[in-house]
């Protein structure tokens, strides 16, 4: 272990790739990165504003903005990086839908020459964001990691297609980990609207109306300051406990209309009202499953500290601070409308 600008690292790990950087997960992860001492690479299109780093730019914070499809552009991004963390995608299963062709290049065809161009650049650890969605369907009560993948979506098929392609390169000078995230929740400097309970609580604040659409699917989630944390702490563990891994990242499962519940709960209690209103109608999204995070916290002594409860509460004292303005309408809110809005190709 050693120090680097006021950061704990392993492995000589001092400089980070991030790409799709600056968006909704990246957005609380680069300035805790920095914060650690880190110098951060950030590759993103920015589509959602160059604001989001604002209040973190530094010496230490270099910004390419572009396509990850670019290759040229890449390799410039990744040149000197000891790690990556890769998260840029056309990101959540709707928005896949808008743009098929472009779900698949940027999601499926970039990520070998992003693999290649790491290793030849000298990165030693990679670690990818796939999805907790590769699994689909299941009524397992838990489901580990060793459950076969039923995608059910281009996005998640092409998310359980890249995790082999990256293990595959496993070797002692690159070390590779797939993480399976839950569905994302909370506040984020560039926030998404378009995940469940951020959706439940936009409209209990905004309309003190919920709608429902079923109700019995089981979702995992997973605050996005844990997701933040664990990119953390898997950039400071050593080699040997990660490689070639695969683990599920969620904390709490629970059905959709429970998620309406909690969020009714939270935000009444914030606001001191009692009349949110909880409407269920019906819908063709299947997508079902309650997720295992037993083998991280075995492993790695992994353990989000953060509830739903609390993605609720930072959400309602963002809207109460003006921090997230016209909420309903706005497109960077919401990845279809603002790919839509820029003819995104």
């Amino acid at each position: 272990m050693e120090m680097n600008d006021g950061a704990i690292t392993l492995n000589s790990i001092k400089t980070v790739l991030v790409t799709g950087g600056a968006g909704y997960a990246g957005a609380v992860l680069v300035p805790r990165l920095l914060q650690a001492g880190y110098h951060v690479h950030v590759l993103d299109l920015y589509l959602y504003g160059k604001q989001v780093f604002d209040d973190c730019r530094c010496d230490r914070l270099t910004e390419f903005e572009g396509d990850l499809r670019n290759e040229s552009l890449v390799a410039k991004a990744v040149a000197g990086c000891d790690a990556v963390i890769h998260l840029a995608c056309i990101s959540n299963d709707p928005s896949f839908e808008l743009n098929p062709v472009l779900g698949r290049s940027i999601n499926l065809d970039a990520f070998p020459p992003l693999v290649r161009l790491s290793r030849e650049a000298g990165v030693r650890r990679f670690v990818f964001a796939s999805s907790s969605s590769v699994y689909g369907i299941s009524d397992a009560p838990n489901v580990t990691e060793d459950h076969p993948l039923k995608p059910l979506t281009d996005y998640s098929r092409y998310k359980a297609d890249c995790e082999p392609i990256l293990l595959q390169q496993q070797a002692p000078d690159f070390t590779t980990l797939v993480l399976r995230p839950a569905t994302l929740c909370g506040y984020s400097p560039r926030q998404r609207l378009d995940l469940t309970v951020n959706i439940l609580t936009n409209h209990a604040f905004n309309n003190r109306k919920i709608t429902v659409f079923g109700g019995t699917q089981l979702r995992p989630n997973f605050h996005v300051e844990d997701m933040a944390d664990l990119y953390l702490q898997v950039l400071q563990e050593p080699a040997e406990r990660i490689a070639g891994q695969i683990f599920n990242a969620g904390y709490e499962n629970h059905s959709v209309a429970a998620l309406a519940t909690i969020v009714k709960r939270v935000v009444e209690q914030e606001m001191g009202w009692n009349d949110i209103e909880i409407v269920t109608t019906p819908s063709d999204d299947l997508r079902s499953y309650h997720i295992s995070s037993e083998k991280i916290l075995k492993v790695l002594g992994y353990r989000p500290s953060r509830s739903i409860d609390d993605a609720v509460r930072g959400l309602v004292a963002a809207f109460r601070a003006g921090k997230l303005p016209d909420s309903m309408t706005r497109s960077t809110y919401f990845n279809i409308k603002r790919m839509q809005e820029v003819e995104l190709k």
